[in-house]
């Protein structure tokens, strides 16, 4: 054996005849046949220099070199099973790290739960939330500093796979006591005349959807107050500033004096994409495929960009 040859398999043959003290029960362990066995134990020895395991016509066992050899060789093997399953996890996309980022409403609407599932799912990777307002989002996507995101109306990037994650509906939002808080259902249109606090358009197209929805139904909304996340808009509206329309999640987090009406006929949507760079780790392609599932969708489901 050339003296640069030791293989794993050597180290192997060796720990199982002296594990065994038997040649012909090493063998059976290993399935291959007692000479070819003895022979890469000779190989073994002589690229070690020593004799490691003493032979005679009675019994097998190992001299002190071979002891020390043993323990050495399963110290071996055992690091190179765990670097096999390492690799193998970090190729399936089971372990490192993945920066989602995302809004509180966002969250609110089920991303936590997926996430919490994945948690379990892929106990080796590292969720990172990162709360932004969608365009920093989106600059910080192409930029590398996030893995994917999900979002409300995202762009249009020809560097980025967009694909539905779930459907979500739009509500008015307003004071108990308001007038139109008797009515269990509105159009937009019933809300023409009321002040509005928004989501701040400079920064959401998710705002600029609900504009848009507004001047369809034949008007253009008063607005009185921008803000960037929805708990601070059902603030606002809470304090008397104006209505809001927000998506349904965010009745989770709505003070106690607040209603959610549903608009009628769903002029309004909020629904959430899943976006991310079509070059993209394993990791990331991990998490997109549990999503799917999770959510019910299939694998080659693509929205918008896809």
């Amino acid at each position: 054996m050339d003296r640069t040859g030791m293989e794993l398999r050597h180290l192997r043959y060796f720990v199982a005849v002296a594990e065994t003290l038997s040649f012909t029960e090493a063998a059976r362990r290993l399935a291959i046949s007692q000479p070819p066995l003895s022979q890469q134990i000779r190989d073994l020895e002589l690229e070690i220099g020593t004799t490691l395991i003493a032979r005679s016509s009675r019994n097998v066992s190992l001299t002190p070199a071979g002891a020390a050899f043993l323990t050495r060789a399963r110290q071996i093997l055992a690091e190179a099973v765990r670097a096999r399953d390492e690799a193998r996890v970090i190729g399936a996309g089971r372990s490192g790290t993945l920066d989602i980022g995302m809004t509180g409403a966002v969250l609110l609407g089920g991303l936590g739960g997926l996430v919490a599932a994945f948690q379990i799912f892929a106990p080796g990777v590292q969720v990172r939330l990162h709360e932004m307002p969608p365009g920093e989002q989106e600059a910080a996507l192409g930029a590398g500093r996030l893995d994917l995101c999900f979002l409300r109306t995202p762009g249009a990037d020809p560097a980025l796979r967009v694909e539905p994650a779930w459907h979500e509906g739009v509500s008015a939002v307003l004071p108990r006591d308001h007038p139109l808080a008797v009515r269990r259902r509105l159009a937009l249109a019933d809300l023409r005349d009321e002040p509005f606090v928004f989501f701040r358009r400079a920064d959401s197209r998710f705002a600029d959807h609900l504009w848009t929805c507004c001047i369809e139904a034949g008007f253009a909304p008063r607005i009185v107050q921008e803000v960037v996340e929805a708990h601070a808009v059902m603030a606002l509206v809470a304090d008397g500033f104006g209505i809001a329309l927000l998506p349904d999640s965010a009745r989770r987090l709505a003070p106690s004096g607040l209603g959610f009406r549903p608009l009628a006929g769903n002029p309004a949507r909020a629904d959430v994409s899943l976006v991310y760079p079509r070059e993209h780790s394993a990791v990331v392609g991990e998490f997109i495929g549990f999503a799917r599932t999770r959510l019910g969708r299939g694998a080659g489901s693509g929205g918008p960009g896809s």
